[in-house]
């Protein structure tokens, strides 16, 4: 999927300018959550099923390995 199917996308607040960032977009259906790297808006799009990215916030914000 290519990212500019998405209007709505954001990073976290702790990004830095020029840093190694990944963006959100709303989704439009909620069961998928795309993401893209910042450095290229253009380039592919991720989309991870909810209930994983939830998984995978969860995990930094506890600082878990999920490997």
């Amino acid at each position: 999927m290519n990212s500019s199917s998405h209007t709505h996308w954001r990073k976290s607040s702790y990004s830095q300018n020029g840093g190694n960032c990944i963006e959100v977009a709303t989704p439009s259906p909620a069961a998928t959550i795309p993401l893209r790297d910042s450095k290229d808006p253009t380039g592919p799009t991720l989309l991870l099923p909810a209930s994983s990215f939830s998984t995978f916030i969860a995990s930094l914000k506890t600082g878990h390995d999920l490997r």
